[in-house]
């Protein structure tokens, strides 16, 4: 399917690794522009050079922490205008809520939910005026299905996830949508620490721990990246135009409910 995404300029946060690359790679597959992002400047340059290489689509890299106010702004000032948005940021280590301390607790929210904010409020009157927008928020499935030790991560997410959704309303008849993607588990570095945090306070074997929750998942394993990065950029696609508000869980069927 043509996504209808060539020429577009994409910024994709958090994109070094994981579901953000991921993300990246399916724009810059689709024909977008892509600007990347990350904190350590050696590894950027290598995965901008192995996504364009795979896609042969221009990818910029910068460098730049995106909770913070002067790393958005960079982010921002790295294309002539933004079309497409994808929010991703890591969350905050799993933690007992107790050990949460004040500064913790700003900096999850800062993070999570005022970055993806602030990025949105940067973007989204050009996106109007060209008629032209797709903005997505990589948050989690903890926003739906909460996990004691991702408090910090599922409240701060779904403070953006309540925040965004009248937004979304309130800009849709300009052609501008705005969707959440909620991973589950996904084969990524994220998986891999929480994998290890558990086997540790457990006192188990980290690939006994692993086994155990594939197998807990419906679809027997864990999602690979590319899947996830496919759905975004469909929900970034000319034809999810009439996409918006929505909140799609992508977890191979671990969550047990209907709605």
């Amino acid at each position: 399917m043509d996504l209808g995404l060539a020429g577009r300029n994409a910024l994709v946060c958090a994109s070094s690794r994981g579901l953000g690359r991921a993300c990246a790679t399916a724009l810059a597959g689709a024909g977008a522009r892509v600007v990347i992002n990350g904190q350590d400047e050696e590894r950027l340059a290598r995965v901008r050079d192995e996504i364009a290489a795979e896609t042969g689509a221009e990818v910029i890299a910068v460098a730049a922490d995106v909770s913070s106010p002067v790393g958005r702004a960079a982010l921002v000032a790295a294309l002539p205008q933004v079309d497409i948005l994808v929010n991703n940021n890591g969350g905050p280590p799993p933690r007992d809520f107790r050990a949460i301390d004040h500064d913790g607790l700003i900096a999850g929210v800062e993070a999570n939910m005022i970055a993806p904010i602030q990025l949105i409020q940067a973007v989204i009157d050009g996106m109007i005026e060209r008629r032209f927008g797709r903005i997505v928020n990589v948050t989690s499935a903890s926003v739906k299905a909460p996990r004691a030790g991702l408090d910090l991560s599922s409240g701060a997410r779904a403070g953006l996830t309540g925040f965004v959704a009248g937004v979304a309303r309130s800009v849709a008849h300009a052609n501008v949508t705005i969707n959440n993607l909620l991973p589950g588990s996904f084969d990524t570095d994220r998986i891999t620490a929480l994998v290890a945090n558990t086997a540790k306070q457990s006192g188990r074997d980290p690939a006994e721990v692993r086994r155990a929750s594939e197998e807990a998942i419906p679809a027997k394993r864990f999602g690979s990246p590319a899947e996830f990065g496919a759905a975004c950029a469909f929900l970034c696609s000319a034809q999810a135009g009439y996409i918006t508000g929505q909140s799609l869980l992508i977890d191979g069927g671990a969550f047990p409910g209907v709605m």
